[in-house]
């Protein structure tokens, strides 16, 4: 009869647990993929969702854009803030907290009574997304070799296109039931994800000694920062010289300059300027900020084109939507492998030029146009997408030091989520323009069943402006990930 196995022998064999061990990598990757999964399901479904909502509860137009605004502006302005949190107070700890805040707030939303209720709700899903955003990277990074990081972020973009493909197929299904599905399902994957997270997840890094917290910092570049997305958002639906819209811009005018020059002059600071000195990580930044405000509008019109503009019902919407996602589900594990051996540069550049292709090529679709024609579109900026996403993360966390990845990661989160609140601030603004209000309520309520083609043309029209808009951004980002170094340092 064999001996008992020791503790340490025991201990060893609890595979992926141990933070030694060989397989922890691929745990970590689990809870990170699991938080990315949750996050795009949610985006997917609740888009989706939103001519039903409108119909549901009353809610005006802007009161339906915010309801996506909310979260979005939320988890961009403290995702910075959290960042650093994580980096003084423990990463696995933020990242569980996220994952439980996450979980109530969609409890929470689904039991929404009314547009503000609603919107209160996805406020404090938004601070549970900014703890999962500003730390998953980071977890990642920590936890995998820098030969294998672009495997790592190709696997988490990888589980966001199969959110994607999910999520509106989902809420075209949820919402047949009833729209508080669209937030009730996320409770159980919530509550997994924080007991997972919690088992699983081990604290690689030493927290800093450093304790002291930059409370002007995080201060100015709250408020200057929401004043930024609030003032674009609502200029862009109700008018730029309303005086609500005019405030809240002149707040981050003054606020938005303070806060640089607080954080170039505090011993601690909430984002640490010196990591722009790297020119792959400032490339990287800004490349993510213009991925972020070239596509991330892209669901948002494609919703209104097949719901609103040709009458399709939310499951068979959310089906057509998949081609976009299944681009991502390809290309990102490829482009991660590909970067780890090649670099990232040219890659990341590449994808950035098949979305501009993309958006350019979706200029030409009308109410007539057969389907075919939309879904090679949607595929092909899916496949950009890819090709970009996991090799600009992994070139950007890669490039900074170990105990500054909780503010990298925030940062590289806070950059793009911006970009993605302002490319639904401006695309909405342009498609809203000179549309008769009658259609555009038919429209986003999804019963456009009786509007004619000579109807839909004004909103056809500025959809393909929109269109040019975001192509232009694009061409912009492939321009911005050219300028980082063709080799990488190793980080200090």
């Amino acid at each position: 009869m064999s001996a008992a196995p020791s503790p340490q022998t025991a201990r060893k064999r609890r595979i992926g647990v141990d933070a030694d061990h060989e397989h922890y990598k691929w745990w970590a990757l689990s809870c990170t993929s699991l938080g990315m999964l949750l996050a795009t399901i949610n985006s997917g479904t609740l888009v989706i969702a939103l001519p039903d909502l409108e119909q549901a509860l009353g809610v005006d137009l802007l009161t339906l854009v915010w309801v996506i605004l909310a979260f979005m502006i939320a988890s961009t302005v403290l995702v910075l803030t959290f960042g650093r949190l994580s980096d003084l107070f423990g990463r696995k700890r933020a990242f569980v907290l996220g994952f439980a805040v996450f979980t109530v707030a969609s409890l929470g939303a689904g039991f929404a009574s009314g547009g503000t209720d609603l919107i209160l709700w996805r406020i404090v899903q938004g601070v549970g997304g900014a703890l999962l955003f500003a730390n998953a990277s980071a977890l990642v990074t920590d936890a995998f070799p820098r030969e294998q990081l672009g495997v790592a972020m190709g696997t988490n973009v990888m589980v966001a296109g199969i959110g994607l493909v999910l999520g509106p197929v989902l809420g075209g299904a949820l919402v047949e039931i009833s729209w508080h599905w669209v937030f009730w399902f996320n409770v159980p994957f919530g509550i997994a994800g924080t007991l997972w997270a919690w088992t699983i997840l081990q604290e690689l890094v030493r927290p800093e000694v450093d304790r002291r917290f930059d409370w002007w910092g995080t201060l100015t570049f709250v408020v200057g920062l929401t004043g930024l997305t609030y003032g674009i958002s609502r200029g862009g639906i109700v008018a730029w010289n309303d005086a609500n819209t005019i405030v809240a811009l002149v707040l981050a005018v003054v606020l938005l300059p303070a806060f640089v020059l607080i954080e170039l002059r505090v011993p601690s600071p909430m984002l640490d300027m010196s990591l722009f000195r790297d020119r792959g990580f400032a490339s990287a930044t800004g490349a993510a900020f213009l991925n972020g405000l070239s596509r991330f509008a892209l669901t948002f019109v494609f919703v209104l084109y097949f719901q609103g503009a040709l009458g399709d019902d939310p499951i068979l919407a959310g089906v057509k939507l998949a081609p976009l996602a299944l681009g991502m589900l390809i290309a990102s594990p490829l482009a991660g492998a590909y970067a780890d051996r090649h670099g990232a540069r040219m890659l990341a550049a590449l994808g950035m030029v098949v979305v501009a292709v993309s958006l350019i090529g979706m200029t030409t679709l009308g109410t007539g146009t057969a389907y075919w024609i939309p879904a090679f579109w949607l595929l092909l900026n899916g496949l950009g997408s890819g090709m970009f996403n996991s090799p600009n993360t992994a070139a950007m966390m890669g490039s900074v030091p170990v105990h500054r990845r909780g503010i990298a990661g925030g940062t590289r989160m806070m950059l793009q989520n911006t970009g993605s609140v302002l490319s639904i601030a401006f695309v909405l603004g342009i498609i809203t323009a000179a549309v008769p209000t009658k259609v555009l309520l038919s429209i986003f309520s999804g019963v456009s069943d009786g509007l004619g083609d000579d109807a839909l043309k004004p909103f056809i029209h500025n959809m393909h402006t929109a269109l040019w808009v975001l192509a232009g951004t694009a061409v912009l980002g492939a321009g911005v990930s050219l300028l980082r170094p063709k080799t990488t340092n190793a980080p200090a």
